[in-house]
């Protein structure tokens, strides 16, 4: 009878902390939030809730590489059309923005920034399964579409 009450209390014990856990957690995170690698693989890329509207989707460079292999860390925003910007680090620029959720794993209205024309085009992501992800920038109704590798 021992045992049965001691078995009892540990699994009592563990199905309420992983309850604990699951509550701290939160709801499920969205399939596109993660760190992904471009499909270049010159770059990584954070997607996550914007700060300003959580609601939105947002991406910022983590890393990455400019045209001749170097280091992102010591870029600037040299392609801006705003000259008061092109002195911005191209680490830690946001260039995914104002993204809204479309059905499952879909995202639209949002925009992408492209440093290295200094283009901003709308765009949509569709997640491509855990470990991958659809990325399109769009002018009028022609889009260009890229698949990203995820890695965090």
């Amino acid at each position: 009878m021992n045992r049965i009450v001691v078995w009892i209390a540990g699994l009592l014990a563990a199905v309420l902390v992983v309850a604990h856990q699951a509550r701290a957690a939160g709801p499920a995170a969205d399939p596109v939030f993660g760190v992904w690698l471009t499909q270049s693989k010159d770059g990584k890329v954070r997607i996550a809730p914007c700060a300003a509207d959580p609601a939105q989707a947002c991406g910022v460079v983590l890393s990455g590489k400019g045209p001749n292999g170097e280091d992102a860390r010591t870029l600037t925003d040299l392609k801006n059309p705003d000259p008061a910007l092109r002195t911005r680090p191209i680490v830690g620029l946001q260039i995914i923005s104002g993204f809204r959720r479309d059905g499952e794993g879909g995202w639209t209205g949002g925009r992408i920034y492209e440093p290295q024309s200094g283009r901003t085009y709308k765009a949509k992501m569709q997640s491509g399964g855990p470990d991958a992800l659809k990325v399109a920038g769009c002018v009028l109704f022609f889009c260009r579409a890229e698949t990203w590798t995820r890695v965090e």
